[in-house]
């Protein structure tokens, strides 16, 4: 309709000019309904209670002298209720638009007040209460206007003056300290965790190397061991080539450890020196990469001497082992040579052992049949043992004689004949009268007493 007036959820609709106005006003408040206005006789306004913003710029000087530059915000808004309404009417209808600056200026003096009676620490560490001291403090002021303060905020806190800086700055220190000692030490974990990866890699082609010398040296035994002495000793030596190599690498690998711990630990130290000690920070540094650099060209100086040695000494014990493996090949051989002989010495000792306990068996059985009283058989071993020196004797006779043989070979055939003859002549002769004197002897022995066992019966028997 024409005359009909409904305020907005965020308006407040006064009527002025009618007899029925609220308690203490001369006007009446609408909200949250229509309401119809008398046109001429009554006139209409709408009032806005929506939230308003103040922003807040100003120099302030804190109780230690301190000129600051603060920037807050205000929150603020008309009060619901009729009494806040009516105030705010009656002071800001005709200046709505102007409502910001006029609340800002109350705020700032407030906010001059209180930041008077502070400490530039408490206005940076107490914001809050900064805030809330300036709400309180004009909270009487802002309820006679009719506005409801709903919140003041702190933005900005500028110092000309650079006192806050020079607060911050121990702070900004201190933090920038402790997060370059936080970057050394993860620096310092990740190079530890890289030497650890670097030991265990370099460990295990180090076993690697091991297992895999040792495999080569087993097969190299075993294709040796099916050889004679001389490969034998090859593959042995062999064997204590590749040890000292092993030695070589498990010295290289600690060399490794030593250059890694020069190269990373030092410095990582040097640093944290560093951090620790800021006035004298670069010369420490610089030292401190100085004696590192000089440590680590030492140490390699020192590795290449030793491996130099190592190398050294490996081929002279390789030399060495080759010689004593020469020698111990020697040993053994001269060791078969002496055993063979002994076996040929022992084989000829027993020979000869074997023909005298046979000549020996011999000789105890001739006695034994002598020692019976066999005088015959004495008697013809000794004619026996006399018939060549009596064909001797008969040939001695002719020697010399100048001896005619017309018939050739059976002249000298019948002359040899002769003497042989006249040997075996004397022969049977001697037999008889031995045989005669044996008949005699046994007839007496039968007639004499048995000798006591052990004497000797004949001077002719040989002694056993």
């Amino acid at each position: 309709m024409l005359f009909w007036y409904v305020p907005a959820p965020n308006e407040a609709l006064l009527i002025s000019g009618s007899r029925r106005g609220d308690q203490d006003t001369q006007f009446r408040i609408v909200t949250g309904h229509g309401c119809f206005v008398i046109p001429i006789k009554q006139k209409a306004r709408y009032l806005s209670l929506s939230l308003r913003e103040s922003e807040i710029t100003e120099e302030c000087i804190t109780t230690q002298g301190i000129r600051l530059h603060v920037r807050a915000i205000a929150a603020f808004k008309i009060g619901d209720d009729a009494a806040s309404i009516a105030n705010a009417a009656r002071r800001f209808l005709a200046e709505q638009n102007n409502m910001e600056e006029l609340v800002g200026r109350i705020f700032a003096g407030h906010l001059r007040s209180i930041i008077g009676s502070l400490t530039v620490e408490e206005i940076i560490r107490e914001r809050d209460r900064l805030a809330q001291e300036v709400k309180d403090g004009s909270h009487g002021e802002m309820e006679k206007l009719g506005i409801v303060v709903d919140s003041i905020q702190i933005q900005e806190i500028e110092d000309s003056s650079g006192y806050i800086d020079n607060i911050a700055a121990p702070h900004a220190a201190a933090i920038a300290s402790q997060a370059r000692i936080a970057s050394a030490k993860a620096d310092q974990e990740a190079t530890q965790q890289e030497q650890t990866a670097a030991a265990l890699k370099a460990q295990y082609m180090r076993d690697t190397e091991i297992k895999t010398a040792g495999f080569n040296a087993e097969i190299e035994e075993a294709k040796a061991a099916a050889a004679q002495a001389g490969p034998l000793s090859q593959a042995r030596a062999t064997q204590d080539v590749i040890s000292q190599q092993t030695i070589l690498a498990e010295k290289e690998a600690e060399l490794t450890d030593k250059r890694l711990e020069s190269e990373v630990r030092r410095p990582a130290d040097a640093e944290a020196y560093k951090t620790r000690t800021l006035a004298d920070a670069n010369r420490d540094r610089v030292k401190a990469e100085t004696e590192a650099d000089a440590f680590r060209q030492r140490t390699i100086a020192e590795a290449g001497r030793d491996t130099v040695n190592y190398q050294t000494e490996a081929e002279a014990n390789r030399l060495r082992k080759l010689a004593e493996a020469n020698a111990e090949a020697e040993k053994i051989r001269a060791e078969a040579d002496a055993q063979a002989k002994k076996h040929e010495a022992d084989g000829d000792a027993y020979a000869e052992r074997t023909v005298a306990e046979a000549e020996a068996a011999a000789i105890n059985m001739r006695a034994d049949a002598l020692s019976e009283g066999n005088q015959a058989l004495i008697a013809a071993n000794k004619l026996i043992d006399a018939l060549p020196e009596l064909v001797t004797a008969a040939a001695e006779g002719i020697k010399g004689s100048n001896l005619t043989v017309l018939n050739g070979t059976e002249g000298v055939t019948e002359i040899v004949s002769g003497i042989v003859g006249q040997g075996l002549t004397i022969y049977d002769a001697l037999r008889k009268s031995v045989s005669a004197t044996s008949t005699t002897i046994s007839n007496s022995s039968a007639a004499s007493p048995t000798p006591p066992q052990g004497s000797v019966t004949s001077n002719d028997a040989p002694t056993a």
